[in-house]
């Protein structure tokens, strides 16, 4: 028996079921890159007053050593989310040495390529992997792509949910095999309707013209009064192909209809070998310039706007954790970071994502071709490079459809998972939220895309100037900020324990790091 959308709301708005709706979780990484007060790439390591790079639970590098990252443990409570990113970027602001927060996406004003520090993490053979694993990055794409900033948010429905869905719709399988499925109808789905995201949450339609380093490139910028680049109706240039997009991964031909078949394309695409990384050399003259010349080093260089996942245990890969325990979460990678609020990202922007998500796990998810996602991509890529077009049409299994007139469609849709959620919650604030993002469907001077670029040709601004007010008043935000989950003495004791366990980690090496390798890759 098949269950519209409306029968799920329904029978969940039963006071059975309700509770379990409440039972969402979530968590955060968000990431920041570190400037000086001039507006330009700070040249500092990370501080150790933050702890180790390698091991601290909370405060860690993403691809380069200027490039923060924020993870907030998993919490049911979006304001307790939030209130724990402020926490910690208090504290890390008060430790990196007169050294702010860039707030946007695309980087800050970079002189030279070479200026771009990868990230360290140490002696032990796990933290010289992740080093090399970035060398091979910069050596493949360029030291530009390390330090572009995004927000990943992590999601995962309650056990009481899954047991409920299992329930309601008489499902017969071992209930990890229904969660596991379940989480893949869901990323089907969001590849179908990710658009959204970009369209709705995009925030970096200009940037500065240092990031193109004086570089050929084919995309039709204009130049603002203050010199800065942008394309008239752009949204998300960092999910361009100026941003974190791998032109040799189109051919990988990843699989989302199951486990077995997500694993299997993902391990495939792993061993495939590239003549153009081969180029590249892995060891030479005795220095590591890539973990290996595959189309992919490791799993995690698979970009994917969303992602299954499990926590893996030490040593595990993520696809072998996938296959033998099923998905535990889903990683959505498609958020720019919000200029707009200090953290990053909004309490209104993880409520859409709570509906969006819940819309996509109760909507009909038939299994898909390659042909089928070759769609879907095209669509991002056009919502993200011309997205504001009042011209632009998407293919919707055929069909071609504009924004305004299939957003209305899914936010129609999309209205009955918002007030179950207000139900669950005794609140109206998901249904406000779904009405604000609605307002954006219909009114696309209302996106934040066309916000920034309002702002920077109206003022005449330069981007560095126009972030550095917002820097401004976001410092003065953190300042006034009282830690109510994680105080300086927390923070300070976890720094503490996070340098003794890498220390603890480089002394029970025993392997050089020649044969590590072949033994992970074994």
């Amino acid at each position: 028996m098949t269950f519209s959308i409306s029968d799920l709301t329904s029978i969940f708005r039963q006071a059975q079921y309700l509770p379990a709706i409440k039972g969402v979780n979530r968590g955060i990484e968000r990431e920041t890159l570190r400037i000086k007060a001039n507006g330009r790439l700070s040249d500092q390591p990370h501080n150790p007053a933050l702890g180790s790079a390698l091991t601290h639970e909370l405060i860690t590098t993403d691809y380069s050593e200027s490039l923060l990252e924020f993870i907030t443990p998993v919490s049911s409570s979006i304001d307790e989310t939030l209130q724990q990113l402020k926490d910690i970027q208090k504290y890390t602001l008060e430790n990196i040495n007169g050294d702010y927060f860039w707030p946007m996406s695309m980087p800050c004003i970079v002189e030279n390529e070479e200026q771009i520090q990868l990230a360290q993490y140490g002696t032990s053979n796990v933290g010289t992997m992740k080093t090399v694993y970035r060398q091979g990055l910069k050596n493949r794409y360029g030291s530009l792509m390390q330090v572009i900033a995004g927000i990943h948010f992590n999601f995962s429905f309650s056990k009481d949910f899954f047991t409920s869905l299992q329930k309601i719709t008489k499902d017969q399988q071992p209930p990890q095999d229904f969660i596991s499925e379940k989480y893949f109808s869901l990323i089907r789905n969001y590849k179908r309707f990710g658009w959204l995201i970009p369209y709705l949450f995009g925030s970096s339609p200009a940037l500065c013209p240092s990031f193109l380093q004086g570089k050929p490139q084919k995309l039709p910028f204009k130049k603002a009064p203050s010199g800065c680049l942008y394309l008239e109706y752009a949204t998300s240039l960092r999910m361009s192909d100026l941003g974190y997009t791998n032109s040799a991964q189109s051919s990988l031909q990843i699989c989302y209809n199951n486990v077995q078949n997500y694993v299997d394309s993902v391990q495939k695409a792993i061993s495939l070998p590239s003549a153009e990384f081969s180029s590249i050399g892995v060891k030479v003259n005795g220095e590591y310039q890539q973990l290996n010349s595959n189309i992919l080093q490791i799993e995690n260089e698979l970009y994917s706007a969303i992602r299954p996942k499990r926590v893996a245990k030490s040593g595990q890969k993520p696809s072998e954790a996938l296959q033998s325990e099923g998905v535990e979460y889903v990683e959505v990678r498609a958020m720019d970071v919000n200029p707009f609020v200090s953290t990053g990202i909004s309490a209104e922007q993880m409520r859409f994502l709570d509906i969006l998500l819940t819309y996509c796990v109760f909507k009909d998810s038939p299994t898909l071709g390659v042909e089928d996602y070759q769609v879907f991509a095209e669509n991002t890529d056009a919502v993200v490079l011309a997205g504001r077009d009042p011209q632009l049409k998407l293919n919707d299994f055929g069909k071609a459809k504009s924004i305004p007139e299939w957003g209305t469609e899914l936010f129609a849709e999309m209205q009955p998972i918002a007030q179950l959620y207000d139900d669950a919650n005794e609140t109206t604030k998901y249904s406000e939220v779904l009405a604000q993002e609605l307002a954006k469907i219909v009114d696309v001077q209302l996106t934040p895309s066309a916000r920034i670029i309002d702002e920077l040709i109206s003022t005449g601004k330069s981007i560095a100037q126009w972030s550095l007010d917002y820097v401004q008043q976001y410092n003065n935000e953190l300042a006034e900020h009282t830690p109510k989950i994680f105080n300086t003495e927390y923070l300070q004791h976890l720094a503490k324990q996070s340098i003794l366990k890498q220390q603890e980690i480089e002394a029970n090496d025993s392997l050089n790091f020649d044969d590590f390798l072949k033994n992970y890759f074994a």
